[in-house]
């Protein structure tokens, strides 16, 4: 696994409508805490005016190890690591912690795209940003 750093913290409130019929929060919620934390990076990274317009960000995988059950109330710090960016990827990777403790964590591996949605060499300010 390529060396990585952590690049951005996100706390997201949970709601209550996260949770699903077992009472907990829905699987599928955690990749959106995952997302949310992803999106707040990237924001970080691009300058408004070229954000989602000349370069946005499409993922080509994502996985999720769930540890414990998160339930509502309460608050996720979603934890985002960067590891070393390719020629137009980047791996990244999330830790979900309540009350530091890990609930979650995950991968996904961010693809950069212009306006044809195709995969576009990350420019060289982000890539010094991400460094």
């Amino acid at each position: 696994m390529s060396e990585k750093k952590l690049v951005h913290t996100e706390r997201i409130d949970i709601r209550w409508g996260d949770m699903d019929a077992m009472g907990h929060v829905n699987n599928t919620v955690y990749f959106r805490y995952m997302e949310q934390a992803r999106i707040s990076w990237f924001e970080s990274l691009v300058p408004r005016a070229d954000a989602w317009g000349e370069i946005g960000i499409v993922i080509v995988n994502a996985s999720c190890n769930f540890r414990r059950p998160i339930n509502y109330p309460g608050t996720v710090e979603v934890k985002v690591f960067a590891g070393a960016p390719g020629g137009s990827s980047v791996p990244t990777f999330y830790e979900l912690n309540i009350a530091d403790e890990l609930y979650a964590d995950g991968a996904a591996t961010v693809v950069f795209v212009g306006p044809d949605q195709k995969p576009l060499r990350i420019p060289d300010h982000i890539r010094t940003l991400m460094q």
